[in-house]
């Protein structure tokens, strides 16, 4: 599934939050979206995902979803967004309760997702009993147990170590190699963005403004040999040129506010 963006705006009252923005998120590619705090990131995810009217300009998404797909349009946020009071598998089990699924295919999908987050076996524990990085997982069990066709990602690491944050890198690599999911990655480190994205929207600072979209050409699979690394600092170095000076000017902006 394809996601269409076309001359896209929005403001909350006064304020210009993104201005002109036109892309696309090509069929089973992940596109990371980088920019200084307040460019407007998480609000293009959330007029993507549907829970934001934009103020003009349209979003579509193009192409069938997968079969079995129960919610094309899934988020993964930054804060988890579990229910305490539930247990790991009844907060899996939350997405699915207004589907008219048999018993048997919602313990089945709860099961497939728990399981491929290495997650079974802590099905009965509560949130608080979880490390952040589990927390986490116990997020995208439950997003890809609605098979989803797109997965909107705001930040979804940034709560997290590093080591945990290099981990979960690794485990959604995993996920896509296998089910090529269309991805829209929000993040503010480019290192999450060089290590997971096929291509890298870069916007400035308030009003967000699509300023370039950067494709990352080194391979996956080669991205950790050596030829790989050095092109990746190539691309960190274009791609920190393009946001330095207005971060700075972002960061500035919000001091004196």
């Amino acid at each position: 599934m394809r996601l269409v963006i076309t001359d896209l705006n929005h403001r909350y009252d006064d304020l210009a939050v993104l201005e002109d923005v036109s892309l696309t998120v090509r069929e089973g590619e992940v596109l990371a979206v980088i920019g200084p705090s307040g460019c407007g990131k998480s609000t293009l995810l959330g007029i993507a995902g549907g829970i934001v009217a934009p103020t003009s300009g349209t979003v579509e998404t193009v192409g069938e979803p997968p079969a079995g797909c129960l919610n094309p349009v899934t988020f993964i946020f930054q804060d988890f967004a579990l229910l305490p009071w539930r247990t790991v598998e009844a907060n899996v089990a939350l997405v699915l309760e207004h589907h008219p699924l048999s018993g048997a295919e919602r313990r089945e999908r709860i099961e497939e997702g728990l399981r491929r987050m290495a997650l079974w076996e802590f099905r009965a524990a509560l949130p608080k009993q979880l490390s952040g990085g589990m927390r986490q997982r116990v997020g995208i069990a439950r997003a890809l147990a609605v098979r989803p066709a797109m997965l909107l990602l705001d930040e979804p690491l940034s709560a997290l170590d590093a080591q945990t944050r290099e981990l979960l890198m690794e485990d959604f690599l995993d996920l896509w190699r296998r089910d090529r999911t269309t991805a829209v990655y929000v993040t503010h480190n480019l290192d999450e963005a060089l290590h997971l994205a096929d291509r890298v929207a870069v916007f400035s600072r308030r009003p967000g403004r699509l300023r370039e979209i950067v494709t990352i050409d080194a391979p996956r699979e080669e991205r950790m040999t050596v030829e790989g690394l050095r092109r990746l600092v190539e691309i960190r170095e274009r791609l920190w040129h393009l946001i330095r000076d207005e971060a700075q000017r972002a960061d500035r902006e919000l001091s004196d506010a």
